[in-house]
C-alpha cells in the first residue's frame, strides 16, 4: 500500500490568521490535481471536545456524520473539499490525555512512569497517522491549533519533530502561517515578528519548509528574499496571503502563488493534472455578480460572535450564489425582541431564520419573531431549537394551549409540546451524550421540503436532547401545522410546516452542516428563493 504524505500547518505571531482557510485552500488545490486529500485539526485545549463549550468561547460546535462534536474549522474543510469528515479529523489535548490515562489505568504501560515524552507524544503521533494509514488518502494535512510559543501546543510541535525524524522531509512537510504587519508610521512591512516566530520553531527542533505570510499590502521581492534568507527557506517557498473579500477566493490566491506546486515539489510528487477549478470560479463569479438581493434576519442569542452561527452564514452564501442572489444576513439579538418592538425590529426583512441554541435566555424573543413571521406571511426557517420554538408558538397562539412550552425551559408546563427524549432522561453526563450525527428522515409527499429535496428519504445531522412530543401531534396538525418529516425507526418528528404560508419550515436537524460550495443545501436554496419571490 502506498504511504500517505503529511503536511502540518502551524501558526505564528498571532492567532486568528486563518490556518484553517490556508489548510482548506491547499487541500482543495491538491484535490483538484488528483490527490486524495483530507484535513484534520489538533486543538490544544483540555476539553475532550467543544460539545460543552459556550459558543462565545469557541464559535459554533460542528457535528460530523459519525457524531463527533468538533471545531468549526472542520466545517471549512467540508465546505471546500465536499468530503465528509469524522471523529478522526479532530483531536484535542483532552482526548489525548483521556486515552493515555485509560491505558495507564488498564496497565498497558507495564509499570513504567507515564510521561509527556514518549507516552503523550506517541498518542498524538498515532492520531496524526490514523487517516494516513487508512489507505484512503494520499495526503493528510494537519492544522495545529494555537500559536507557536504557547505552552499548551508544545507536545504537538514535539510530535511533529519526531515524525520528521522518523519519516524524512520527503514525506513530512511543515507550512508556517505568519503575519507581516504594516507599520503606517514607518510606511513599510516588518519581517521581524516572522523571524522571531521561525526562531521559536527552530528552538523546538523544526525548520519550516514553507512560509505563508498574511499581509495587508503586497510583499515585495526584496522582502521575500529577506524572509527566505533569515528564515532558511527557498525564495519560492515564501507565499503571500493578502486580505481577501471572501474566504472562497483563497484557493485561487494560493494557486496564483503556486503553493500547491511548491508543496508537490518538496514532497517529490508529480502533478497528476492541472487543477480544474472551473466550478469554483463559476461559484465566485455568481457570488460577486448577483442579479438580485434579499435581506434575512438571523434571530439568535449568540449574535455578538458571528462564528457562533458560522455554518448557517456560509450556507446562505452557497444558496445565494445558487440563486444568483446576494443574501444580506443581519444578526438580531432575540433577547431584545418583545411583543411591543418585534414589528419595528424585523421590519423590512424578506425572510426570518430562528437559530439553534440551548437554554431559556432569549426564548421569548424567538417566539415573538416566529409569531411575526407566521402572521405576516414572511418566509420562515427554524433550525433545531428554532423548530421547537415554532411548535411552542403555534401551540400557544393557534392551538390555544396556554402555557405550552418545552420542559427544557419550563419543567412544570401544563402542555409539554417539546420534551426531553426518553433516551436522555437517565443521563447525568453532559459531554457527548446528545443525539449526535446523521439519522434518516422520511419526508411526506407533496410537502414543501419534498419539493426542495426531490426525494422521500434523506439523512441529516443532529445535535439535541429535546424533541417534539407526539401526544400533541393530532391537536397541532388539526390546527394547520403538519409533521412533514419523521425518523422511520423511532417516529421522531424531524420537520414541521405550516400550510397556506409563503414558506414556513422548521427542522430538528442541522442542514447548514452539510452545505458546501459544490452542493448548496436544498433547504437553504429554496428558502432564499422563497425570500426572493416574497
Amino acid at each position: 500500500m502506498k504511504k500517505a504524505k503529511y503536511i502540518f500547518v502551524t501558526g505564528g505571531v498571532t492567532s486568528s490568521l486563518g490556518k484553517g482557510i490556508v489548510a482548506a485552500s491547499l487541500a482543495k488545490l491538491l484535490q483538484a490535481r488528483g490527490y486524495r486529500t483530507t484535513i484534520q485539526k489538533f486543538d490544544p485545549y483540555i476539553n475532550v471536545d467543544p460539545g460543552t463549550l459556550n459558543p462565545y468561547e469557541h464559535g459554533e460546535c460542528y457535528v460530523t456524520d459519525d457524531g463527533a462534536e468538533t471545531d468549526l474549522d472542520l466545517g471549512h474543510y467540508e465546505r471546500f473539499l465536499n468530503v465528509p469528515t469524522s471523529q478522526a479529523n479532530n483531536v484535542t489535548t483532552g482526548r489525548v490525555y483521556q486515552t493515555v490515562i485509560k491505558n495507564e489505568r488498564r496497565g498497558d504501560y507495564l509499570g513504567k512512569t507515564v510521561q509527556v515524552i514518549p507516552h503523550i507524544t506517541d498518542e498524538i503521533k498515532r492520531r496524526m497517522k490514523i487517516l494516513g494509514e487508512s489507505g484512503k488518502y494520499d495526503i493528510v494535512i494537519t492544522e495545529i491549533g494555537g500559536t507557536v510559543g504557547d505552552i499548551e501546543s508544545l507536545p504537538y510541535i514535539e510530535s511533529i519533530r519526531q515524525l520528521l525524524w522518523e519519516k524524512s522531509h520527503e514525506n513530512v512537510l511543515v507550512v508556517h502561517l505568519t503575519l507581516i504587519p504594516y507599520l503606517k508610521a514607518a510606511g513599510e512591512l516588518k519581517t521581524k515578528p516572522t523571524q522571531h516566530s521561525v526562531k521559536s520553531l527552530l528552538e523546538l527542533g523544526i525548520q519550516p519548509d514553507i512560509l505563508v505570510c498574511r499581509a495587508e499590502r503586497p510583499i515585495t521581492p526584496e522582502i521575500r528574499k529577506k524572509l527566505a534568507l533569515f528564515c532558511n527557506v527557498q525564495a519560492n517557498a515564501v507565499i503571500e496571503a493578502l486580505d481577501l473579500k471572501s474566504i472562497y477566493e483563497a484557493p485561487l490566491a494560493m494557486l496564483k502563488e503556486k503553493l500547491d506546486k511548491v508543496v508537490l515539489s518538496k514532497l517529490k510528487l508529480q502533478s497528476k493534472s492541472e487543477p480544474d477549478l472551473s466550478q469554483w470560479r463559476e461559484f465566485l463569479f455568481k457570488l460577486e455578480h448577483p442579479k438580485s438581493e434579499v435581506s434575512i434576519a438571523l434571530v439568535g442569542k449568540y449574535v455578538a460572535l458571528p462564528d457562533a452561527y458560522k455554518s448557517i452564514s456560509e450556507a446562505f452564501i452557497h444558496a445565494g450564489a445558487s440563486n444568483d442572489c446576494k443574501v444580506r444576513l443581519t444578526y438580531v439579538n432575540s433577547e431584545i425582541l418583545t411583543v411591543e418592538n418585534v414589528a419595528q425590529k424585523l421590519k423590512g426583512f424578506t425572510g426570518i431564520l430562528v437559530a439553534p441554541g440551548f437554554g431559556h435566555r432569549g426564548i421569548e424573543g424567538k417566539l415573538e419573531a416566529i409569531r411575526f413571521a407566521r402572521e405576516q406571511n414572511i418566509p420562515f426557517f427554524g433550525i433545531c431549537l428554532g423548530m421547537q420554538c415554532a411548535v411552542i408558538e403555534f401551540a400557544q397562539n393557534v392551538c390555544g394551549l396556554t402555557g405550552a412550552y418545552s420542559t427544557e425551559m419550563d419543567p412544570n408546563t401544563p402542555f409539554p409540546v417539546i420534551d426531553l427524549m426518553e433516551s436522555q432522561k437517565d443521563l447525568a453526563q453532559k459531554g457527548g451524550t446528545m443525539r449526535l450525527g446523521s439519522y434518516d428522515c422520511k419526508i411526506s409527499k407533496n410537502s414543501t421540503v419534498m419539493k426542495a429535496y426531490g426525494k422521500s428519504l434523506i439523512s441529516e445531522r443532529h445535535r439535541h436532547r429535546y424533541e417534539f412530543n407526539d401526544r400533541y401531534k393530532k391537536q397541532i396538525e388539526d390546527a394547520g401545522m403538519i409533521i412533514a418529516g419523521y425518523n422511520p425507526k423511532t417516529g421522531l418528528a424531524e420537520i414541521i410546516e405550516i400550510k397556506n404560508h409563503s414558506w414556513f419550515v422548521g427542522v430538528q436537524f442541522h442542514p447548514e452542516l452539510k452545505s458546501t460550495v459544490s452542493n448548496p443545501h436544498p433547504l437553504f436554496v429554496k428558502f432564499v428563493k422563497a425570500c426572493m419571490e416574497k
